[in-house]
């Protein structure tokens, strides 16, 4: 039993250390094995807690590491990734005299601001525990770290352009901060009844997303967070009315 109780934490630390890992990535501006190493931390992330509920050894010492390795993995990550687009928008390098522009591309950070904002609201928000009320900070990541993938690998030239704008990624970045910290809830994905009709929201949903990834690859994972969010605002409507 001793030992048991360590076991999240440890996959908590191996999250941290896969975010640890992105991070040197981004600053070799090899963006495709930072995204992958972000997806790992996530899929770690997701284990902690299950492993945590599995031997009942759930503990606040885990929630605390949880959301400083999720500070780092979806929160630090995203926000150097946007700082270095902002920089290649720029056309400037990391060591670049520090211009006015360069001083611009500071404010990528906002993402890690956000999200940091996010992860300490998150522990102390007792609605939270079914489903989320805003976007939860590794769907946020993932959006980010995808954009730099998109422009690498999606031909198109409107695409490129776009994601090449210092003003589009200014507005991405608030847009970022903003939709973490938003009082939208978001439905949850966790099934809990084995039957389409008690789960047919999040299965229609999860059809639309693979038909999407495998169509649009790299593209689709942008749209697929996007939809998300669509999805759960006419959701919210829908049960209103």
């Amino acid at each position: 039993m001793s030992f048991k109780k360590h076991i999240p934490n440890i996959i908590t630390l191996l999250n941290l250390f896969c975010g640890c890992i992105a991070v040197t990535f981004v600053v070799q501006q090899r963006f495709e094995m930072a995204f992958y190493f972000v997806c790992l931390g996530i899929f770690l992330d997701f284990f902690d807690g299950f492993f945590a509920r599995l031997f009942q050894v759930a503990s606040p010492l885990g929630l605390q590491l949880d959301s400083l390795a999720d500070m780092v993995t979806s929160g630090v990550v995203p926000g150097l990734a946007m700082f270095y687009m902002m920089l290649e928008a720029f056309g400037l390098q990391i060591n670049d005299p520090f211009s006015g522009q360069y001083a611009l591309a500071f404010l990528g950070f906002l993402v890690t601001l956000g999200s940091c904002y996010r992860l300490a609201n998150f522990n102390i928000d007792t609605r939270q525990t079914d489903s989320f009320i805003g976007l939860p900070t590794p769907a946020n990541a993932l959006f980010i770290l995808s954009l730099p993938l998109v422009v690498r690998h999606f031909d198109s030239l409107l695409m490129l352009e776009l994601l090449s704008n210092y003003g589009v990624l200014l507005a991405i970045s608030i847009g970022s901060a903003y939709i973490l910290n938003a009082e939208i809830p978001l439905f949850s994905l966790k099934v809990k009844k084995l039957t389409i009709q008690d789960n047919k929201l999040t299965v229609f949903f999860l059809i639309v997303s693979l038909l999407l990834l495998v169509t649009l690859q790299f593209l689709g994972i942008p749209l697929v967070i996007l939809f998300y969010v669509f999805l759960s605002i006419i959701n919210n409507k829908w049960i209103k009315q």
